[in-house]
């Protein structure tokens, strides 16, 4: 399955702008503004609420105060989930990232979950080389195919790795920004449905991996979605399909990616799923990431 009804989310209790990530984030804005951490959580609350009200089945947990970890919010840069049982740990660019992975948030998973193995690649931090997830990758499940614009956080050698241990193929490309500034995280500029692709074909400048790309996306069944740059600033490419409990297929983004789409896009991914979208902007300004980068999905067998 591309989707799952199971999502995992982690509260905030100091969100703010990280100094370590910035340097290669160039979606993140600092603020002004002295109450970033409780307009992050009213919009943190206010998106699990919505998810909720729309019958997905959301695990919140709460993050500490120490060690410090102002992204915790984007839980899906260091764990994912998978429908073997299997769970990945990755390596983090950022020191401060790194205190995320939490031992304790997958052992209360198991008290619902199956997991079978937990595959920790995250030595290659030893090596200063990076796979930042579901972030660094846009997985297409089904087709078990791994897509990866190369960055300072998605290293192609941790990435071939990842995908000889879990059984991808791995597709990568260099993508840029209207700057010529490379993309710091694949989920950014793309995001993989069932039955469909979004993503900014004007972020990949070589003809030929463009081409590769695009070929990929056609024959493994998908139609492609385009958006522009400007539209993937406002995080229009950083959507999740989900399927909630009654098994409507749902696609998730912020209001300010909603709002960025044209009549005829939203016409194109309605014919696939029913759109849900929440305010997030003080995370997307602060963070630099938007609605996906908040969800981890949880693939795992549900225990009898």
């Amino acid at each position: 399955m591309q989707t799952t009804n199971h999502i995992l989310m982690i509260r905030p209790v100091d969100f703010k702008f990280n100094e370590q990530t910035a340097g290669n984030n160039k979606f993140q804005v600092a603020s002004n503004e002295t109450n970033v951490q409780k307009l992050a959580l009213e919009e943190f609350d206010g998106f699990v609420a919505l998810l909720r009200k729309n019958e997905v089945d959301v695990t919140v947990v709460d993050d500490t105060l120490q060690p410090e970890t102002p992204d915790s919010i984007f839980p899906n840069n260091w764990v994912s989930f998978h429908d073997d049982g299997s769970v990945y740990l990755y390596p983090m660019f950022s020191e401060n990232r790194r205190q995320e992975r939490r031992s304790e948030i997958i052992e209360g998973l198991k008290e619902k979950f199956e997991v079978n193995h937990i595959t920790d690649i995250s030595f290659y931090e030893n090596q200063v080389a990076f796979l930042e997830g579901t972030g660094s990758m846009v997985l297409d499940r089904i087709n078990k195919i791994a897509y990866a614009c190369l960055s300072v956080r998605t290293d192609e050698e941790v990435l071939n790795n990842f995908c000889m241990l879990s059984g991808y193929n791995p597709i990568s490309f260099q993508a840029v920004d209207g700057s010529i500034f490379p993309i710091y995280h694949t989920n950014v500029m793309m995001c993989i449905g069932d039955k469909f692709a979004v993503i900014c074909m004007d972020s990949i400048p070589d003809v030929e991996e463009k081409e590769k790309v695009a070929i990929s996306l056609i024959d493994s069944g998908k139609e492609i979605i385009e958006i522009s740059l400007e539209q993937m600033n406002r995080f229009a490419g950083n959507m999740l399909q989900v399927t909630n409990t009654k098994g409507e297929s749902l696609l998730v983004m912020s209001e300010q990616a909603y709002l960025s789409l044209n009549a005829e896009q939203i016409a194109q991914l309605e014919k696939y799923s029913r759109i849900i979208y929440a305010p997030i902007y003080t995370i997307e300004k602060n963070g630099g990431g938007s609605a996906r980068c908040m969800l981890a999905e949880i693939h795992l067998p549900v225990k009898d």
